[in-house]
């Protein structure tokens, strides 16, 4: 009984290592096959076939959603789609990535792609290449990206991605300070000084690092004129000489 009993303990072992080495050799197998997959994916990348290559990242997403390139698969979905003009997608992308991985250390990488993926929602290309100017377009999606970049400067202030997003923040500073000053034009065609003023106001007080500013005193000084308010004429005057002396109005 004694020896029967020892030979079936020797027949498991044998069948638990048989297992075991067969789990190895499978995950081994699963593994050369995602990596595969993935490196035929980059190659699409790397020639510019964006479609195919987030074709085939998303086949890997969905079969391997927790395989060992699981991460980069993601952020390089984040990428493609931002490439493709799939804002939707890309958004989406972006949040559940950050919701599922906050402490990542990618997800300063996320944020910036977030508000590149938003300020190029907000970019007409039509009416750039036209060399038609569109200032008074729809700017919430450019607000949303000065959002995106200001979370990630203030999360990640020593993030590679900080120094671009500053100047992007700029950048669509000016734009929204451009859109405020059509709107003002708008009033003074119209001959509504006093809602025209206010816009130029508002330009001076919230987008004071933009060349805007400049014309923003200006219309102020002409609206105040044309209000005979000599007084604030005569203050917003001062400001404008002294930040901008080489101004017509100045001059004059």
């Amino acid at each position: 009984m004694k020896r029967r009993i020892l030979i079936l303990t020797a027949a498991v072992g044998l069948s638990l290592a048989g297992c075991s080495s067969t789990d190895d050799q499978q995950s081994e197998l699963k593994y050369t096959q995602v990596e595969l997959m993935y490196e035929s994916a980059q190659d699409q990348m790397s020639l510019g076939n964006f479609t195919q290559a987030e074709e085939e990242l998303s086949n890997i997403n969905s079969r391997y959603p927790f395989g060992p390139f699981a991460h980069q698969v993601q952020l390089d979905l984040i990428y493609l789609n931002y490439k493709l003009d799939n804002t939707e997608k890309a958004l989406a992308a972006i949040d559940r990535f950050i919701s599922l991985n906050p402490n990542h250390k990618d997800v300063d990488y996320a944020l910036y792609m977030r508000g590149l993926t938003n300020q190029r929602a907000e970019y007409n290309a039509i009416h750039e290449l036209a060399g038609v100017d569109r200032s008074d377009r729809d700017s919430t999606m450019a607000k949303e990206a000065f959002k995106d970049f200001a979370e990630l400067l203030r999360k990640y202030p020593e993030s590679k991605y900080a120094a671009d997003a500053k100047k992007r923040m700029i950048a669509i500073k000016s734009r929204l300070a451009k859109k405020e000053l059509a709107v003002a034009q708008y009033y003074m065609k119209r001959q509504a000084y006093l809602a025209a003023a206010n816009r130029g106001r508002y330009v001076v007080e919230n987008f004071e690092n933009t060349p805007e500013v400049e014309s923003a005193l200006a219309m102020m000084v002409e609206c105040y004129d044309q209000l005979e308010l000599e007084e604030l004429k005569q203050d917003t005057l001062k400001v404008l000489r002294s930040n901008f002396p080489n101004n017509e109005l100045v001059k004059n």
